[in-house]
């Protein structure tokens, strides 16, 4: 039993983020006011709620921040996150923050400041660097165009376009490729992987994203909508002239803009607070 269990209530939100309706984006539970919270009770509470993220809201360590946030999933605690981002962000504009520069919000998180805009389409971050982006040596990649049930012949590019989480980057011959996938059934350890193909011009969404990850147990599982992802996919994509920004994103459910402005490129979306209260710890 943890130290804390108990003797603690503090405010909890669940924020539904890259919505096209209700209930149609990726829930992220965030917990309040957690300086105290050890890490290890943090990874327990992310595995109890049993979504892909939960994110822990603490008071800022450098001052031009208006909050600091950790972020975890069911497996480790992650340096950066995108729907998480975007959902502790609304849930501390809910509770009453104010930040500091009307109309931004910074972030202070394991990748460092992060500024998130708010705009009257939805709150958007601003992509931070990669830390990994080289190609996939061919192993690997066979490894992984098997579970996913694709050969080489569907694979346009390939790359690592990891920004914390640990993406490895698969671009399809099209959309519909990528909708076409199976869930694998097979275990893997170390599995995140993205997949992104474009659509035909004009449509209303400029690419379909799909993402894969393993639980603690190995399973692949697959999360509903990605910040993280969209993030390295428009800097993996946008640099190499495969797309131009503004654009929209599809992944699953989920609606996720893109847009690049003096040399930054934005990941954006709408934020709903779903889930209002307490959290006795």
């Amino acid at each position: 039993m943890f130290g804390s269990l108990g003797v603690s209530t503090h405010a909890f939100r669940q924020v539904d983020v890259f919505t096209r309706g209700a209930f149609t984006g990726n829930p992220v539970a965030i917990v309040h006011d957690a300086d105290n919270v050890p890490a290890e009770e943090m990874g327990a509470i992310t595995r109890w709620t049993n979504l892909s993220e939960a994110a822990f809201l603490r008071e800022p360590s450098q001052r031009s921040a208006d909050y600091r946030v950790r972020i975890f999933e069911p497996k480790a605690e992650l340096p950066f996150a995108g729907h998480p981002t975007l959902g502790a962000c609304a849930a501390w504009l809910d509770a009453g923050g104010v930040p500091q520069q009307p109309g931004v919000v910074v972030q202070e998180c394991g990748a460092g400041l992060i500024e998130i805009r708010i705009t009257d389409a939805g709150l958007a971050f601003a992509a931070p660097p990669m830390v990994r982006h080289e190609p996939v040596d061919s192993d690997t990649l066979s490894h992984a165009l098997r579970l996913l049930g694709l050969t080489a012949g569907d694979i346009v590019a390939s790359h690592w376009i990891d920004n914390g989480p640990g993406w490895m980057g698969v671009q399809l011959t099209n959309a519909q490729r990528v909708l076409d996938i199976s869930m694998p059934t097979e275990p893997a350890a170390h599995f995140d992987v993205g997949v992104v193909g474009l659509y035909p011009a004009g449509g209303d969404a400029a690419i379909e994203v799909r993402a894969f990850f393993n639980d603690p147990n190995g399973s692949i599982r697959e999360d509903p909508v990605t910040g993280s992802l969209n993030a390295s996919i428009a800097q993996w994509l946008l640099g190499n002239g495969a797309l131009t920004a503004p654009y929209v994103a599809h992944q699953t459910s989920g609606r996720v803009t893109v847009e690049q402005s003096g040399g930054q490129i934005w990941i954006g979306g709408t934020t709903d607070v779903r889930v209002t209260g307490t959290v006795t710890l």
